[in-house]
């Protein structure tokens, strides 16, 4: 007579082959760590990347506390020339290439003397998109090799630069149709000629280092980590699955990239480029992609994030509507720059 039982039978769980875990049976087990596997797969590739980071951002940081940009500001004249733009303008975007707080401060005093009218200043403002990338650029380049290598990282720092260029190149135009044309006036009697010192430049080149490298480490370190056992997991299967149900607008874009979008939006910049990094090593995405992803994410994440930045500093050198009026016009005129780069390199890159 059966006795109405049957015996458990254990069924083997499916598990990631290389994850940290291991089944026996219906039960799940550490796998043994493989401290050798563990340097080949994140200790040695970390400690490249953070060594080429930090010799980068020594460096671009010596770059601009050198002001390296400054003997441009000669070349400011025949430029504003063409935009009908007037002298303090041009002086403004001189001083734009080393300090955004100092070239704002011009236009503000500019303006509050009645010597620039609302549209000039939101102009101004607008073209000086130009040189306030050139103040960052050394940083943002060295900081973005790094991670996702010199081709990719030229890639997506040129087609951000071509952005910033067609934004002032619009200025230059819109102010050629629409504003009258100027007497020549002098743009280098509105700037200061301050003494080089290499100790001052060294001293400040040293304290921006210490301060970038601190964050850039923290968030780095962990999502660098964080994305090697994603990969093993098998979570971005799992991402794909449900972003084909759920995230239409996002859908030719694969999981890797959407990640790379949502680090850029959920944290900053250097999240973004630390997944991009991951990704790049594990062969999960080509370049062009994390181009396209990056390129997403700057678009997707900037505003608000450049909202939170900007507004204290602008408040404080314009009144706080005029620097609402600036901020706003500047992140649109940005985002449909971008719009157009990201549109053109997806369909011709």
């Amino acid at each position: 007579m059966s006795s109405g039982f049957r015996p458990v039978v254990e069924k083997e769980l499916p598990v990631p082959e290389n994850g940290p875990f291991q089944s026996s049976g219906s039960r799940l087990y550490p796998r043994p760590m493989d401290i050798a596997h563990l340097w080949h797969a994140l200790g040695w590739p970390l400690l490249r990347l953070l060594g080429s980071l930090a010799l980068g951002l020594l460096v671009a940081n010596l770059i601009e506390a050198l002001n390296w940009t400054r003997f441009l500001a000669r070349f400011a004249a025949p430029i504003i020339r063409i935009g009908h733009l007037k002298d303090v303008i041009g002086a403004s975007f001189s001083m734009a290439f080393f300090s955004g707080v100092a070239a704002n401060s011009l236009l503000a005093e500019a303006y509050g003397a009645g010597r620039l009218t609302d549209r000039e200043l939101i102009l101004a403002n607008l073209f000086n998109s130009l040189p306030t990338y050139f103040l960052h650029l050394p940083q943002m380049f060295f900081i973005t090799v790094p991670f996702i290598g010199a081709r990719a990282a030229a890639t997506y720092v040129g087609l951000t630069l071509l952005a910033a260029v067609a934004r002032s190149a619009a200025i230059l135009v819109y102010g050629r149709l629409v504003l009258p044309p100027l007497a020549d006036g002098c743009v280098v009697c509105h700037l200061t000629d301050d003494s080089f010192s290499w100790k001052k430049a060294l001293a400040k080149a040293w304290k921006r280092f210490l301060r970038r490298l601190r964050s850039m480490v923290l968030f780095t370190v962990p999502i660098y980590i964080l994305f090697h056992y994603l990969t093993v997991w098998g979570v971005f299967d799992a991402v794909e699955r449900w972003l084909a149900a759920h995230l239409g607008f996002l859908s030719w874009m694969t999981p890797q990239a959407v990640s790379i979008v949502m680090f850029q939006m959920a944290a900053e910049t250097s999240a973004g480029l630390a997944a991009a990094g991951a990704m790049l090593g594990a062969g999960d995405l080509e370049p062009r992609q994390v181009v396209l992803a990056l390129l997403v994410g700057n678009i997707l994440s900037t505003p608000m994030r450049a909202f939170r930045h900007q507004f204290p500093y602008y408040a404080g050198i314009f009144k706080p509507a005029v620097a609402v009026r600036l901020i706003v016009h500047n992140q649109a005129f940005r985002a449909a720059s971008l719009i157009l780069v990201l549109v053109a390199y997806a369909v011709l890159g």
